[in-house]
């Protein structure tokens, strides 16, 4: 059935089922309810008029949340705070007068903010980790495979297919570095009050310093956290959203960096990202295998990476103790980035898992380079059987222009070789030269590097993780 209605493609086509729940209405309003049993709970511990029967009856309608009551109540008074307060309240008519006791509504609605946050940074995790995996298992089989290397996309030193692997591998290492101390950074906001200096609460507690104190630390260790921020004004510094933001917005670039290369990469025909079946590459010319799921990962990273700046831009606009202009950018710009580096993490993860890998293609391209980074070993060779090294440079340059000149003039084969074992100056022939164009001779410490990078880096943090392949997700192409 045809929709009427605008949905966001992130919604509907990118993102996977766990993380669009985390930034749902349900997943809100059930944590703004653990949010006032765990105040009615600290409230009630600290000695306050809050009874353990109405803590149970609050308990007891956690999760059965009636939400029609709640949006006929909005849409008299505007308040959506206010409106579930009242709906809660309807279903526990005892507790009714102590839910959000001393509390404003950014308790609620910043808290879970935070919280949100907090597990959606634990999915982008696991899936970083998965991602990882992938690629540590590309590289592993590839490590010891010559390619052409490329410096400004031009014929460079030679690596390895699975050396290359360990350059995206480490940037999203990085970018798992950075989400890991980001959620270890976590806090609540707490208690704070309207203007962030927990008056409400200093008046509920008779002027007692300490138990307004206890009450954010109780409220943080019931919600799962170690702490909540120590000063805030209403709401939790809108730097915190920036920061995250910056985290997706690495990841988006390492995203980006990786896709990048699989569609240079493709169009070289060397390598390829998985490619179904039945899949149309092209509605007009049906030859075509489009890099489509890297070109989506290009797109959605594009996306995060300029989306990072509307936290950033609210963060340095607020006012004071509190300014509303943050609300709407917040309620898209946060959930819509995670719910597309969601989406770029699950086609990275898809085109690491089943890249194709064309050994044939990568040595023919590699070989026709080859001969002009072997003259210098040539050269050294031949000085060491008596020759001079000015003269013999000299007459390589020279070979070495017209080889040149016949593969891009006449589209011919490089055969600066078989020049080289014709001039008697250099004193060997075309089989004397085979083992001076062995790919294996110029790539340096590549496999090394490749397997150390594996053994002392990746396999020990992903021993850390758990690794899950369940944590990819289908696609929809």
């Amino acid at each position: 059935m045809m929709k009427e209605v605008y949905e966001s493609p992130l919604s509907s086509r990118y993102a996977d089922r766990e993380m669009k729940y985390l930034f749902s209405p349900d997943m809100k309003f059930r944590t703004w309810r653990k949010l006032w049993i765990a105040l009615a709970e600290a409230e009630h511990e600290l000695g306050l008029p809050v009874s353990e029967e109405q803590i149970a009856e609050l308990k007891a309608h956690a999760d059965d949340i009636n939400y029609e009551e709640a949006q006929a109540r909005e849409r008299i008074v505007r308040h959506d705070v206010m409106s579930h307060v009242y709906a809660y309240g309807l279903q526990c008519p005892k507790a009714a007068p102590i839910i959000h006791l001393g509390a404003t509504s950014c308790y609620v609605g910043d808290n879970t903010d935070l919280i949100i946050m907090t597990e959606a940074l634990r999915v982008v995790r696991r899936k970083l980790a998965l991602l990882i995996q992938n690629l540590s298992e590309f590289a592993q089989k590839y490590k010891d495979l010559p390619t052409l290397g490329f410096t400004h996309f031009q014929p460079a030193q030679p690596t390895t297919v699975g050396k290359r692997a360990t350059l995206w591998m480490q940037e999203f290492l990085m970018d798992l570095e950075d989400v890991e101390y980001r959620i270890s950074k976590m806090k609540l906001l707490g208690s704070k009050g309207t203007t962030g200096t927990q008056a409400s609460f200093l008046e509920l507690f008779d002027g007692d310093h300490e138990k307004v104190k206890e009450l954010d630390r109780r409220i943080a260790r019931k919600m799962g956290y170690a702490a909540c921020y120590p000063v805030s004004g209403q709401t939790y510094s809108r730097k915190v959203d920036s920061a995250v933001l910056g985290v997706l917005s690495g990841i988006a670039q390492s995203a980006s960096k990786f896709s990048n290369d699989i569609r240079l990469l493709q169009h070289l025909k060397e390598i390829e990202e998985p490619f179904e079946k039945t899949q149309i590459g092209s509605s007009a010319m049906a030859y075509k295998r489009n890099p489509m799921r890297s070109e989506r990962i290009a797109s959605l990273s594009r996306y995060i990476i300029t989306d990072s700046l509307n936290p950033a831009i609210t963060s340095a606009t607020q006012w004071f103790e509190r300014t509303l202009d943050d609300s709407a950018n917040k309620r898209i710009s946060v959930p819509e980035a995670f719910l597309a580096t969601d989406a770029v993490l699950n086609l990275c993860i898809n085109v690491a898992d089943g890249l194709v890998v064309y050994p044939k293609v990568i040595r023919q391209r590699l070989m026709r380079e080859l001969p002009f980074m072997a003259t210098e070993n040539i050269l050294m060779d031949a000085v060491k059987r008596g020759g001079n090294r000015q003269e013999l440079h000299e007459r390589i340059r020279v070979h070495s222009m017209e080889a040149g000149r016949i593969v891009k003039e006449e589209g011919g084969e490089n055969d600066l070789i078989q020049r080289i074992a014709s001039d008697p100056a250099f004193g060997v022939t075309e089989a004397d030269l085979s083992d001076v164009l062995r790919p294996e001779r110029y790539v340096g410490r590549a496999p090394e590097q490749t397997q150390e990078f594996l053994d002392e880096v990746v396999r020990p943090k992903l021993a850390e993780m758990d690794v899950r392949a369940e944590d990819a997700a289908e696609i929809t192409i």
